[in-house]
């Protein structure tokens, strides 16, 4: 959580920035890029030494390249400085978190007893568009222990619509 909450004004910053200018897919092109170089075993050594951050910095644009523009080179140097650049994973998280929102897109995952037909598949998704008002990527998986039914997950939205969890809320009614 703590990860979380240092990358989010590094990710707030570089969204507003790449919305202003257009380029918000570039944008995460190249936060993508510089957390796979933060997540190296070798960089990831030199980000743990006691470099200065000027020559930390410097190190870290190297092995980047050209994939960093310029804007995204003084992201590096700010988060160098601040001592943050180990957080450029957490960073694109957020980053991906706020295009989603930008794009009105959310990710539903969709746990079933059973494998789900692709005409399931479609009803769920339709209907949990309409209801969320935003377009649905579906993650499905299978679990076998739910005996029968589905439970989705979306954001802080739960459905359970599963024989368990049928069965839990009528023992608490019972109980009450």
């Amino acid at each position: 959580m703590e990860m979380k909450t240092i990358a989010r004004p590094y990710a707030k910053a570089a969204f507003d920035f790449a919305v202003e200018k257009k380029a918000v897919e570039n944008w995460l092109s190249m936060l993508t890029f510089a957390a796979e170089v933060a997540q190296n075993d070798s960089m990831a050594q030199v980000l743990g030494s006691d470099l200065n951050a000027e020559k930390m910095a410097d190190v870290f644009l190297a092995v980047c390249g050209e994939q960093l523009d310029e804007q995204g080179q003084n992201l590096i140097r700010v988060m160098a400085v601040n001592g943050r650049l180990s957080v450029l994973p957490a960073v694109v998280q957020e980053f991906a978190a706020l295009k989603a929102e930008l794009d009105r897109v959310i990710d539903a995952n969709v746990v079933s007893a059973a494998k789900l037909t692709k005409q399931q598949v479609a009803k769920i998704q339709a209907s949990l568009e309409q209801r969320l008002g935003r377009k649905v990527n579906l993650n499905c998986s299978v679990d076998k222990s739910l005996m029968a039914g589905i439970i989705i997950t979306a954001g802080d939205m739960v459905i359970d619509g599963s024989v368990r969890g049928r069965l839990s809320r009528l023992a608490e009614t019972l109980q009450s």
